[in-house]
């Protein structure tokens, strides 16, 4: 764990210290060394499950997926942002990129943390720096509303977690995530204990987003930088399942009967959101709508749980990573250049941009999940093991991966497609850079398709 967390943390002196002419490169290329460097959690040597450096920082094969997730999006943002952000003083570039890695820091220690309070504090700690993201380099005026609106949201949803913790801590003595695992199982039946539960999951859900608890986030993407929309939709959703797995086996006798109205709301989320895609005009927003879609799926499969929900919410969440974060990059080279993001104006780039309309075509094909991207393996798993369950919500998921389907054409189609029009055709030319960003976005989602065992959990 040390071993990428000190490096992650020498990159500080590393930004403040090196030349203006070098900060890009020198950043860049570090944080991509890193990105290799936690590639070797991948290797599992032990049986038991848990790989630990010390008793509060430790992998199992739930958590290495993500933080590997995490390490490998830090250069990806780099390199998303440094066009916009080149022209700042170079005191505000520097910050920007110490924001980002204070970010993975972070989140490191929130997927590594083997202490429930630990996780925590670095889910809060998320909070600052991309706050700071979205308010100080957002591209509307609006930018302030959108970060009011994430911030409450997740405090709101927060602040009973911390109730629920300390009250776990209360009864149980430990919050170590080695020890909770083998202590006896509450007794809960009184309302008390139903508040409680709620209190725990509550933080996650609204983190995820389920629909209802959602508004935040297509405001809080739409407002965002590239990087802050990458991190937010790649990583920091993440953040919500991963804690509702970990809190999830602690709480059982009550899963029972009240997951009933979580699950009914992540299943209706994915048809309305889905829903509303097919509507939008603006092509972040509607980048964000669909990864509430996905999320909805998440959550109902690890609400189940069962080994396969748990499976299919950990590949769904890696792969949805990569495609979203993607696609968000993508949107971004189309508004650099035509200073729009709605869709009718910017048609018909593929005529202009033949190379980027193939990497716009795979990204689309990845969200619709097509076999046998591991979008479409984390899909079939989840709603094969909602079918088990309930029969009914083969219609829920059913429709909804049609909706999905259709918006993710209809977002390829009203971009890339038709009659390109006279204003953009003098558009500058794509760069190698942002090739290259986008290559190392797909090229791992098509690699995991040959060792889905990587990230398919410890289920198997």
């Amino acid at each position: 764990m040390l071993k990428v967390l000190i490096p992650t943390i020498m990159l500080f002196p590393t930004i403040w210290l090196s030349s203006p002419k070098w900060l890009w490169p020198s950043t860049t290329a570090y944080s991509l060394l890193i990105a290799l460097i936690s590639m070797s959690w991948l290797c599992w040597t032990t049986e038991t499950g848990w790989s630990t450096s010390n008793l509060y920082l430790a992998t199992d094969p739930l958590s290495t997926p993500l933080l590997v997730l995490t390490c490998w999006l830090l250069p990806l943002m780099i390199l998303a942002s440094q066009n916009h952000i080149n022209p700042e003083p170079i005191n505000r570039q520097r910050l920007y990129i110490t924001l980002l890695v204070s970010l993975q820091v972070f989140l490191i220690m929130a997927f590594g943390a083997t202490e429930i309070i630990m996780f925590y504090i670095m889910f809060e700690a998320t909070l600052i720096p991309t706050l700071i993201i979205i308010t100080r380099w957002g591209n509307q005026t609006e930018r302030l509303n959108a970060g009011t609106y994430f911030l409450f949201y997740t405090l709101a949803g927060s602040l009973p977690l911390l109730v629920a913790l300390l009250l776990l801590q209360h009864s149980t003595g430990t919050l170590s995530m080695f020890i909770l695992q083998y202590s006896q199982p509450l007794t809960l039946h009184s309302w008390g204990h139903m508040f409680w539960w709620a209190g725990c999951l509550i933080a996650f859900l609204v983190k995820m987003p389920l629909y209802g608890v959602h508004l935040w986030l297509p405001k809080a993407h739409v407002e965002a930088p590239v990087a802050g929309s990458m991190v937010l939709a790649a990583v920091l959703l993440k953040l919500g399942g991963y804690g509702m797995m970990r809190m999830m086996v602690m709480l059982d006798p009550l899963s029972k009967e009240l997951a009933y109205p979580f699950i009914i709301l992540a299943l209706w989320g994915i048809i309305m959101t889905g829903s509303i895609c097919l509507r939008q005009t603006d092509l972040k927003s509607l980048i964000a709508y669909s990864s509430v879609s996905h999320m909805g799926l998440v959550a109902g499969g690890i609400l189940i749980q069962t080994p396969w929900g748990f499976t299919g919410a950990i590949i769904l969440m890696i792969a949805h990573g990569l495609v979203s974060s993607a696609l968000f990059c993508l949107a971004n080279t189309a508004y650099e250049r035509t200073h729009s993001r709605t869709m009718i104006l910017a048609r018909g780039l593929q005529m202009i941009f033949p190379l980027t309309a193939t990497w716009w075509f795979m990204a689309n094909l990845a969200n619709l999940a097509l076999p046998p991207l591991p979008n479409l393996m984390g899909e079939l798993t989840i709603i094969s093991t909602l079918f088990n369950w309930s029969p009914w919500t083969i219609l829920l998921t059913g429709v909804g991966t049609l909706i999905t389907a259709g918006y993710s054409l209809y977002l390829f189609l009203m971009s890339q497609r038709g009659p390109t029009p006279s204003h953009i055709t003098g558009l500058p030319p794509f760069h190698t850079r942002e090739h290259l960003l986008l290559a190392l976005h797909l090229i791992p989602v098509v690699l995991l398709v040959t060792k889905p065992e990587l990230m398919w959990g410890w289920c198997f």
